[in-house]
């Protein structure tokens, strides 16, 4: 893919994975335009990258992303990429009462149904263009189970599916369907699992690191592209699964005794 004069909306681009693409995506000579939910952090971003377009939006809000599309088409027509980055991760105990309904879901309402909304409601859109692209970013926890995070492996096993479906379906239009599987990396979605028994902080790939292998899978059409560590986990997940699940249930092992 040809990754300059694109018009470019990313969710969730004031941190981690969000903020790099913007960086690296605004220098090659695209328009991009972010997402969020915090003003604040918006206003912050546009200081420190003066080009970058922001709307406050929540894409856990169906209302909000019919509002979205409304005004980023109205002010931006010549859209034609879309990145679904925006995630959370919550480290859940399914044995704690205290938790309602409404918190055991957050995570499928943010991290799979958002990507899934924003597809539907900018797909029509992005037909119209002579080239364009949808980008999910998952996790290489689609592919193995993280008991720490339940949900959040749930959610991102689900987009992974729903991206190779996505892809087959729109296999005959101008749509390139990409899926960035992020293996963990320093960034805020990680700080809460830093005290966590069996985590290790050295094992996390830097965001500015994983984004150039991101833009360089892009270039190249890698549809689905693994930096790092993901690779390995694609491969033990096929190879060995009661061996990576055994490994990846080491970390916060006390928390649900």
């Amino acid at each position: 893919m040809e990754l300059k004069n694109n018009t470019i909306l990313i969710t969730g681009g004031t941190s981690g994975f969000g903020l790099e693409l913007t960086k690296r995506l605004i220098a090659l000579g695209n328009t991009v335009i972010i997402t969020g939910r915090n003003q604040v952090k918006l206003e912050e971003t546009k200081k420190i990258f003066p080009k970058v377009h922001t709307f406050q939006s929540d894409v856990s809000n169906p209302e909000a992303i019919t509002k979205l599309h409304e005004e980023v088409i109205k002010q931006f027509p010549q859209l034609n990429f879309l990145i679904n980055n925006a995630g959370e991760m919550c480290k859940i105990n399914l044995q704690d009462s205290s938790i309602d309904l409404n918190d055991v879901t957050r995570e499928l309402e943010i991290n799979l149904m958002g990507p899934i909304r924003m597809v539907k409601q900018f797909l029509p859109h992005l037909k119209t263009k002579k080239s364009a692209a949808v980008m999910n970013i998952t996790s290489g926890l689609a592919l193995v189970p993280f008991p720490l995070s339940p949900i959040y492996g749930a959610s991102k096993s689900g987009l992974h599916s729903y991206t190779q479906s996505l892809r087959v379906q729109l296999k005959h239009t101008n749509i390139k369907v990409f899926e960035l599987l992020a293996p963990a990396s320093s960034t805020p979605l990680n700080d809460k699992f830093m005290n966590e028994e069996g985590f290790n902080p050295k094992t996390l790939m830097k965001p500015e690191k994983l984004i150039a292998v991101a833009i360089n899978g892009l270039q190249k059409d890698r549809f689905e592209i693994y930096p790092g560590i993901a690779r390995v986990l694609k491969i033990m997940s096929r190879l060995a699964p009661k061996f990576i699940l055994a490994q990846t249930s080491k970390v916060g092992a006390n928390s649900f005794k």
